[in-house]
């Protein structure tokens, strides 16, 4: 089971800086974590499409980043051991 990290802006460098460690990583960005700079994490990549809407990045995200759904959170989250720092 891998890891994957559930991150918001607030704990963005710190949750960033785990991920970029572990190449098998997921990282899901939340909230204001959209907004990060993602360029170190080697794993999957995803953000909250809802949380993307909100703040108008649609076509503004790198293409490395997956926008899903709330059905595709919790089926990742279901897959995974979660990380939590938000």
């Amino acid at each position: 089971m891998a890891n994957m990290y559930l991150v918001d802006k607030r704990a963005g460098s710190q949750a960033l800086a785990l991920a970029a460690a572990d190449r098998e990583a997921s990282v899901v960005l939340l909230q204001d974590g959209v907004y990060l700079d993602t360029s170190s994490v080697k794993g999957k990549l995803y953000a909250g499409k809802r949380d993307v809407e909100l703040r108008g990045l649609g076509t503004r995200l790198p293409r490395s980043v997956k926008v899903i759904d709330y059905g595709e959170l919790v089926d990742l989250i279901v897959a995974n051991k979660v990380v939590n720092l938000t």
